[in-house]
C-alpha cells in the first residue's frame, strides 16, 4: 500500500528550495520614493519607519541603490511646498516631481525603469484625485483634462512608464490620446485599474502631506466588490493599458487572481504603506519576525499571480534575495 508522504520534500533547506513553486527576483520588484520640494535634508516619516521623504540629492542615493540591488524601477510621487485647487504643480515642467523625474533618469540611466505617480491627489489643496465641482464632488472629465496634461508633462520630464492611479472614468484613454497626439506613442502606461478605497492608506498621507477632508469612496472601489475589480481592469485594459495594477495587495488577493488568470497584458500589485506599517509595528515590539514576514507576505502575492510587486521593502528584499 502506498503511504502519500509530501513531507519527504520538505525535510531539508536544499528540497524545500529545489521545490519552491513561487520565487522571487530583484527585477519583479518596484520601490515607491517620495520627494519633498524644499526639503535640506531627507525627513523621516514617523508612521513609515525606515521610509523618508527625500530632497532630490538624497534621490541620486537611492537610484543608485535601486540600481546596484538590481531592483525593477522606483515610483515617484511628488510632495509640493504649495498647492491649489487644480493642482497646478502637477503639470509646471518645475515642479517637485518632474524634477524628482529628470533627476532620477539621469542617475539610472538604462539601470531600472522610472515611473511616475499620475494623480492629483499630492498637488490638490483639498486632497482629492480630481477637479471638484461647485457642490464639492470631484469632476470626472474636468479630471480627464488635468490627467491629459499631466501625462504629456510627465512623459517630456523623461517618466518610462505612467502610473495612472486616480481611478477616473476613461483615464487610461484620455492619457494615451494625449501622449500619441504629443508624440509619446511609446511611453507606456499602468493602470491602477482595482484600486479600492481602503484603510490601510492610512500612513501613505502622512508621506504626501496629504490635505484630504472626507473620503475617496465615490471613484475608489468598495471593498465588498470583486466582480466590480474584473470591470474595471477590462475596461482600462480596452482601453489600452499596457499593464494592470491590483491596490492593495493584502486584502484583495482574490482580485489579484482574478486578473492573473484572465488579462492578457502584466499584474502588478502595490504593497501599500499600511501594510508595511503594520509589519514594521508587530516586529518592532518582538511579535514577529520581521524578514520572515516580509519575505512572506510579498511571496504571497507573487504566489497569487502579481508579476512584479510594489513594495517598500524592495532594496532589503532585493539584497536577501540575490
Amino acid at each position: 500500500m502506498i503511504h502519500p508522504r509530501p513531507r519527504r520534500l520538505r525535510a531539508t533547506p536544499a528540497l524545500r528550495r529545489l521545490v519552491a513553486e513561487t520565487r522571487l527576483h530583484p527585477a519583479e520588484l518596484i520601490l515607491p520614493v517620495f520627494v519633498r520640494e524644499g526639503a535640506g535634508a531627507p525627513v523621516p516619516i514617523s508612521s513609515m519607519p525606515g521610509v523618508v521623504q527625500h530632497t532630490t540629492d538624497s534621490l541620486k542615493g537611492v537610484v543608485a541603490d535601486a540600481a546596484a540591488a538590481g531592483i525593477g524601477g522606483i515610483m515617484l510621487f511628488g510632495v509640493p511646498e504649495h498647492k491649489d485647487a487644480v493642482g497646478s504643480g502637477a503639470t509646471d515642467p518645475d515642479g517637485i516631481l518632474n524634477v524628482a523625474t529628470r533627476v532620477a533618469v539621469a542617475e539610472a540611466g538604462d539601470a531600472l525603469v522610472v515611473q511616475t505617480d499620475l494623480c492629483l491627489d499630492e498637488f490638490t489643496d483639498h486632497g482629492h484625485c480630481g477637479v471638484l465641482d461647485a457642490h464639492g464632488y470631484v469632476d470626472n472629465d474636468a479630471t480627464l483634462e488635468r490627467y491629459r496634461e499631466m501625462g504629456v508633462a510627465q512623459a517630456a520630464a523623461g517618466s518610462q512608464l505612467l502610473g495612472l492611479s486616480g481611478m477616473m472614468d476613461g483615464q487610461v484613454a484620455a492619457v494615451r490620446d494625449a501622449l500619441d497626439d504629443a508624440g509619446y506613442l511609446n511611453t507606456p502606461i499602468l493602470a491602477y485599474a482595482a484600486k479600492y478605497a481602503s484603510a490601510f492608506y492610512g500612513p501613505f498621507r502622512e508621506a504626501v502631506q496629504s490635505s484630504l477632508v472626507g473620503d475617496r469612496r465615490t471613484y475608489q472601489q468598495d471593498p465588498a466588490n470583486r466582480r466590480e475589480g474584473a470591470l474595471e481592469l477590462d475596461l482600462d485594459i480596452a482601453e489600452g493599458a499596457d499593464i494592470v495594477m491590483v491596490k492593495p495587495a493584502m486584502s484583495y488577493l482574490d482580485v489579484l487572481a482574478d486578473a492573473a488568470a484572465s488579462s492578457p497584458v502584466p499584474v502588478w500589485a502595490y504593497q501599500v504603506s499600511g501594510e508595511y506599517a503594520m509589519i514594521e509595528a508587530a516586529a518592532a515590539h518582538g511579535w514577529i519576525d520581521r524578514r520572515r514576514a516580509i519575505e512572506e507576505s510579498v511571496v504571497g502575492i507573487r504566489r497569487d499571480g502579481a508579476d512584479a510587486v510594489l513594495t517598500y521593502c524592495a532594496l532589503e528584499l532585493a539584497e536577501w534575495i540575490r
